[in-house]
């Protein structure tokens, strides 16, 4: 019965460790922004957001293939929406305002090909 006692409490504890974790690390980006990202499939998708994903300042990436948006939630003090733009564009990826390398976009695979835009 102990042990049962100690094994709800120690949960409890680090359940409730987690939970203010993740409210304070929410409350950490500032901004939220949607933009246009070519893309076509779910390969794509991939791709796009985890270029994101290591960043500094970044929370949530989600890009949706039906309507080719992004919305990105960050910290404008550590990364600015240029800089996302940018490493979007480093993996292949044309927003409006960014146009990706061509050998980049070339070496995406036949399926992540979209009709770029001039």
């Amino acid at each position: 019965m102990m042990k049962l006692i100690l094994t709800f409490s120690i949960s409890l504890t680090l359940l409730s460790c987690s939970n203010s974790d993740s409210s304070q690390l929410s409350s950490n980006f500032n901004k939220s922004e949607s933009f246009h990202v070519y893309g076509n499939c779910g390969s794509c998708k991939k791709t796009i957001e985890r270029s994101l994903v290591d960043l500094n300042g970044i929370g949530n990436a989600n890009w949706d293939k039906e309507t080719k948006q992004i919305k990105v939630d960050f910290d404008s003090t550590k990364i600015s929406l240029s800089q996302i733009k940018n490493k979007i564009a480093a993996v292949g990826y044309d927003t409006k305002e960014v146009r990706a390398e061509e050998s980049v976009y070339k070496s995406l695979p036949g399926c992540c090909q979209y009709e770029r835009p001039e």
